[in-house]
């Protein structure tokens, strides 16, 4: 289920993940969070329809992507830690057009794919903070940095509220079933400065002007939310 190869470092082919793939998830993932849980999505048209756009999404609960990819306007590829692609997972993440990619190492596989993803004019979905925490934007990887600079794609940025505050009775790991969750998306924006500067300077100014945007977004999010 990928797309056409694309030549990545020393002219390897990297298979691209498939946007049919992606679609498929979106609609399980429309189950899976509507059936399990009451989002509340806010702000979704804001969303491009059309050409590359990076969503990036804070991080303080598992559900935080699905629930994402259920309730986002188009279908969503999303970078994903290779410790979570495990048994039956593995295909399966594959399969619904997902990004495996080792944090540990330079993977160059994983950032082939990624940019094939935008420049194939995908969504790709991206947690800024490299790991699950506070879901505060508090600390960014320069990773999205460097796709947004690289490709030219904007940032949406997305809040999800509300998957943390609570653990659930029957199954301890989740948010209690059919409580509210707010997924907020916010106005698009350009990450670069106009220069198409790719240096390492330039991905750090890029990272600070990102954070500024995604910490007030979260703060409108909570504002408007209540959360």
């Amino acid at each position: 289920m990928c797309r056409h190869p694309r030549r990545g470092e020393a002219g390897r082919e990297v298979n691209l993940p498939s946007e049919k793939g992606a679609e498929v998830g979106r609609r399980i993932g429309v189950g899976l969070m509507y059936g399990l849980w009451k989002p509340r999505v806010l702000g979704a048209w804001k969303v491009p329809a059309h050409g590359p756009v990076i969503l990036a999404v804070n991080h303080s609960h598992n559900i935080d992507g699905p629930m994402v990819m259920g309730v986002a306007p188009r279908p969503t590829h999303f970078l994903i830690k290779k410790e979570a692609f495990v048994g039956p997972l593995d295909p399966f993440l594959l399969g619904i057009g997902q990004v495996k990619v080792d944090r540990d190492t330079t993977d160059r596989t994983a950032i082939t794919q990624a940019l094939g993803v935008l420049e194939n004019g995908g969504v790709l979905g991206i947690f800024p903070e490299g790991t699950r925490g506070e879901g505060d934007f508090a600390a960014l990887r320069a990773g999205l940095a460097y796709f947004a600079v690289r490709s030219g794609a904007p940032i949406v940025p997305v809040a999800v509220l509300g998957s943390s505050d609570k653990r659930g009775r029957l199954i301890k790991g989740l948010p209690p079933l059919r409580s509210r969750v707010d997924v907020v998306f916010g106005e698009p924006f350009e990450a670069g400065d106009g220069s198409g500067r790719r240096t390492r300077k330039a991905l750090d100014e890029a990272t600070g002007r990102i954070q500024k945007q995604l910490a007030a977004h979260l703060e409108n999010a909570r504002r408007s939310t209540g959360r």
